[in-house]
């Protein structure tokens, strides 16, 4: 393995997003047809060299190319995602998004013949060979190693929120889980996933991932899965905790704070500790957060559909398999509706959840950003009106849905 070095850390700012969809057939049902759209085809010229497949040949990758604006950014994403619709309807196939396909079974779909994936199921076994999900990662550029490494200890405070918030997949293997992110239990089975450990510097960073080749714990850094992590090839910082998602809103406006006035950058330079969470106090977070949805976020949940498992099959075809119009318009989750126990009255969570040092420091974090930061988990929230939500109880938890609309200004 190439080892990580710093000098990849040369560009501040820069933005990329790889997104893994579900190939289906004229049924909507998951069917292999990467070697024919990757391999054995021409794709538009906007997907040329940005095509991949991934484990199951009924997944599919795309990247957009690395841009320097927000603008260039979701402009992006729509033409790649306009593309690849365009591509796989003119050799009979159709491309869905969540982060599972509810009727996909495991058993009877093919793995590619790719050596990495091949080495990968020889070694990891049954988590692997059952791994049928798709994923959304978001690349931005930073210019310097020990600042990606900081960045990225302070994204794992968000991290459980944003899985609570972003969560669409309650069907695996077709049947309701009951979990809101099936997608997140079934993917933290395999190795070196989930929340990361701090890590001191770029150094530490760097001696852990040679550390983890040479021991043959994995066969290359791509092989450490954490929901955010420096990126060393790249030279990014990268969050992989969203599943696939359908709606893209408007503008993916979770990439200005990194790019803020004075929140991130400031803060780093000006050498203030990232904490001191263990991966333990993160993950049990997270799975609150994956069975409970937005109520592992705050104590009243008020934002709804998309942050909770899908309580019929209408609301879970909404979620699950729309296909994406070349259009470019894509459905998104309504903001306006209230978490529903059958009675018609809002439904209030009287969890207190695992928070301890947790909330006292994302609390404390939160405090310190300024405007800008309501951006970050604006576009994989869906829309501000969650990312202000979302804000408002990292810092001041417990409040009503009074004191949070009057709070935000909502």
């Amino acid at each position: 393995m190439e080892a990580g070095s710093r000098e990849a850390f040369d560009r501040l700012g820069t933005l990329g997003i790889e997104e893994e969809f579900f190939v289906v057939d004229e049924t909507g049902r998951p069917t292999s047809g990467t070697d024919e759209l990757v391999y054995e085809s021409e794709p538009p010229a906007v997907l040329d060299g940005r095509l991949d497949h991934e484990l199951f040949k009924c997944v599919i990758e795309t990247q957009t190319p690395t841009v320097g604006s927000l603008a260039e950014a979701s402009e992006s994403l729509l033409e790649v995602r306009s593309a690849l619709v365009e591509h796989a309807r003119n050799h009979g196939f159709d491309v869905a998004a969540a982060g599972l396909h509810p009727s996909a079974r495991w058993r009877e779909l093919e793995h590619a013949e790719k050596p990495r994936y091949r080495s990968q199921l020889d070694r990891i076994r049954y988590p692997q060979h059952r791994n049928t999900t798709a994923g959304l990662h978001l690349h931005v550029g930073v210019d310097d190693a020990d600042k990606a490494v900081w960045i990225a200890n302070q994204l794992r405070w968000h991290v459980p929120v944003m899985l609570a918030l972003s969560a669409n997949s309650p069907f695996w293997n077709g049947f309701d889980t009951g979990l809101a992110s099936a997608r997140a239990k079934i993917f933290e089975a395999l190795p070196n996933t989930g929340m990361p450990t701090a890590f001191e510097d770029f150094e530490a960073f760097r001696r852990f991932e040679r550390w983890m080749v040479e021991t043959g714990s994995i066969d290359d850094r791509g092989e450490l899965w954490f929901d955010v992590r420096p990126h060393t090839e790249h030279g990014t910082v990268e969050v992989r905790t969203p599943g696939g998602r359908c709606g893209t809103a408007t503008t993916p406006t979770c990439w200005r704070a990194p790019r803020g006035r004075r929140s991130t950058w400031a803060r780093w330079s000006t050498g203030r500790p990232a904490g001191s969470a263990s991966p333990a106090s993160g993950r049990c977070t997270t799975l609150k957060a994956a069975p409970s949805g937005s109520a592992a976020s705050g104590r009243r949940p008020v934002w709804t559909r998309s942050a909770r498992r899908c309580s019929s099959r209408r609301r879970c075809h909404e979620v699950y398999v729309p296909v994406f119009p070349v259009s470019g318009r894509y459905p998104s989750m309504s903001t306006d509706e209230r978490a529903d126990d059958g009675s018609g009255e809002p439904v209030e969570s009287d969890e207190e959840g695992v928070r301890g040092t947790l909330e006292q420091e994302a609390g404390r974090a939160a405090n310190q950003f300024d405007e800008g930061i309501v951006d970050l988990p604006a576009w994989v929230l869906d829309t501000e009106t969650r990312a202000r939500i979302y804000i408002y109880l990292r810092q001041t938890p417990g409040s009503t849905s009074e004191e949070i609309a009057e709070g935000t200004g909502l």
